[in-house]
């Protein structure tokens, strides 16, 4: 990864710390007060060993003179032992507050992300987020936003910690015996040293694994959701070649990304045995008297003794002691950074995609103007754009009134969609899209959606009862209207002959109810919104004919006084519609009514043509198998999810 890019993703990812609101620096305050615990700790317990193991010690100090060192009672320690339990228990929950603060900095700073991410894809839309397969956008929504919580709760704390525990000890050791506080301070530098040479590629290496997770997840969903067309076609065993490749390249990725890891703990491991042996050994030869500098003046009293060939004791076992207890302690927060420097290479990784996502320009629908009705609608060379800048339709003039209905039409990839994406907000666009006279960005956008009730073809329902699906607009709907609506849209009766009646159950992806059980109840959640537009996307593409009758006449009844703007392929049941538009790579190649369109040499002749032939095949089917078929194979209304 490009340095400057890395240190740009640092920057945003410690830019992000205020979320994480004071749980951050109580983590680390506790990390201090626990470290000076620490270090009073190892003071007691050198204090207690330097009187018990010395206390009864004859030292020789030549051949003819002995030096007695006073006996100490035990009962002289009593206060250094409970001072000792004392220190012990307030570290473990000085360790316990800290875990715990620093998990909840992490869920803050997580729910911050994660709710900025979904805020962001409520901005753009629909038509941004069918870019990319769903598994995708699982992959950043959950694991790439779950990669952050290390990097703010043992991270960024471990840094200061990784500062302030070094300068303490040096501190302590500083003033008892320069020589040993030189070695901490001159092999201090290799561990940190040795671990970025080591973490180097370990950001780039886990940007390269979530990309590939987040491709695997995508491919996998996306299989998984059309498995029974897959099967059908006879697809299923080219699809799992697919996707064992895909598997063993996230599989590679994640080794290397380990590899990484385990190298760099075992590098720290060993820098931090090797300067702890360095000081050992120092202390030995001195204390054998090999060494006889670093301390500052002799600590045992051998003033009686007046023999020239006297052999001193530079320094006590309490030095000894004391810095060697501290030794770990001093290269243990470097370690630990080391340890959780792959926690800051997931979360540069997993920032590149969020900042990506974060940072993507949105539609500029920024206006405070609200209406009351919808009065008149005109686009007058009007571009819409996608978010990368391709024009996708345009430019085009039309007018739409009160009571009128306009339909859109033409071969796919004409614009028909993309057109509604923008008025709708959630494409950009050039030239003017007025409501009302008042240009549609200068609008309060949710306000505006609120006068719209959209129908696509592929109909969302969300796991819960009818009751709340059709509710979602308004939860405090009685059950008169309730059934009214669903009445409206010609599925009261399913909805009673249900044990549950309104609380019936509603499965993930409509799953137990047919494609056109599942129209109608998104039909009737439209209804229940009292919308003056009706934006219309093929609202019954994926329906059978007696279904999409049902469908069409509760539309006809529900749109009567009201202004539509449907996309349809079924260009046959276009005659109550006062204008068509016909498009064509974007352009607006036709318009008029239904009888002067049929009836005129151009595009929407000939779609016409194809459309009632295609509709005329369709229905021969049923006949041409009836002779294998079960009356029950014919019957049967496809449930959600079936191959069509």
């Amino acid at each position: 990864m490009d340095k400057s890019l890395e240190k740009s993703l640092l920057v945003w990812l410690k830019a992000q710390k205020k979320a994480c609101g004071l749980f951050l620096k109580l983590s680390l305050w506790l990390g201090m007060i626990s470290a000076v615990a620490m270090v009073a700790q190892a003071y007691i317990i050198a204090t207690i060993l330097d009187g018990v193991i010395m206390g009864q010690q004859v030292i020789p100090l030549t051949a003819n003179a002995q030096m007695v060192i006073s006996s100490m009672s035990i009962d002289t320690y009593i206060p250094n032992f409970i001072a000792l339990i004392a220190l012990m228990l307030l570290r473990a929950l000085l360790a316990y507050g800290r875990e715990r603060a620093s998990f909840e900095a992490g869920k803050r700073l997580r729910g911050h992300i994660r709710a900025a991410v979904m805020d962001k894809l409520t901005k753009l839309g629909p038509a941004f987020i069918k870019g990319k397969p769903a598994g995708s956008w699982a992959s950043i929504v959950l694991e790439q936003v779950e990669d952050l919580q290390d990097f703010y709760a043992r991270y960024l704390p471990q840094i200061s910690l990784a500062g302030f525990i070094p300068v303490l000890i040096l501190a302590a050791v500083f003033p008892i015996n320069w020589t040993a506080g030189l070695i901490l301070l001159l092999t201090a530098p290799l561990i940190p040293m040795f671990m970025i040479l080591v973490g180097m590629g370990a950001a780039d290496a886990n940007r390269k694994n979530f990309s590939a997770l987040a491709r695997l997840s995508g491919h996998f969903m996306d299989r998984l959701k059309g498995l029974s067309t897959l099967k059908l076609f006879h697809r299923g065993d080219a699809e799992l070649k697919i996707i064992a490749t895909a598997s063993e390249e996230f599989r590679s990725r994640t080794m290397s990304v380990l590899r990484m890891a385990f190298l760099s703990s075992a590098v720290l491991e060993f820098f931090a045995a090797v300067s702890i042996a360095v000081l050992a050994v120092y202390f030995g030869f001195s204390y054998l008297g090999h060494l006889d500098f670093g301390y500052y003046g002799a600590h045992a009293n051998i003033s009686s003794s007046t023999d020239p060939q006297i052999v001193g004791i530079p320094f006590s076992l309490f030095t000894g002691l004391f810095i060697l207890i501290l030794a770990p302690e001093f290269y243990q927060p470097l370690r630990d950074m080391g340890t959780h420097y792959h926690a800051k290479a997931q979360a540069v990784g997993a920032a590149e995609a969020l900042i990506t996502l974060l940072e993507h320009p949105e539609p500029e629908f920024v206006g405070q103007v609200r209406i009351n009705s919808i009065e008149t609608l005109s686009a007058d060379n009007l571009e819409v754009f996608s978010f990368d800048g391709t024009r996708l339709l345009g430019p085009l003039s039309f007018e739409l009134k009160d009571n009128q209905r306009l339909a859109l039409v033409g071969p796919s990839g004409a614009g028909k969609t993309s057109l509604l994406n923008a008025l709708l907000g959630f494409l950009p666009y050039k030239g003017h899209l007025l409501i009302n006279g008042h240009e549609l960005s200068a609008l309060d956008l949710a306000h505006w959606r609120q006068h719209l009730a959209w129908l696509g073809q592929e109909p969302q329902l969300f796991h819960g009862t009818v009751r709340d699906n059709v509710a979602l607009a308004d939860p405090t709907l009685p059950d008169d209207t309730l059934w009214h609506l669903l009445a409206e849209a010609n599925i009261s009766d399913f909805v009673k002959a249900q044990p549950l009646g309104l609380d019936a159950p509603v499965g993930e992806q409509s799953s137990g109810l047919s494609v056109g059980q599942a129209q109608r109840i998104a039909l009737a959640r439209a209804l229940g919104q009292k919308a003056s537009l009706f934006v219309l996307d093929e609202p019954t593409a994926s329906l059978d004919s007696q279904s999409e009758q049902a469908v069409s006449s509760a539309l006809n009844r529900a749109m009567a006084g009201k202004m539509c703007i449907m996309v349809t392929h079924r260009l046959d049941q276009l005659d109550q519609m006062d204008t068509i538009l016909v498009l064509d790579k974007g352009l607006i190649v036709q318009r008029g009514d239904f009888t002067t369109l049929s009836n005129t040499h151009g595009l929407f002749q000939t779609l016409l043509r194809e459309n009632i032939e295609s509709v005329a095949d369709i229905e021969l089917v049923p006949l041409s198998v009836s002779a294998s078929a079960t009356p029950v194979d014919i019957a049967a209304e496809p449930t959600k999810g079936d191959a069509r």
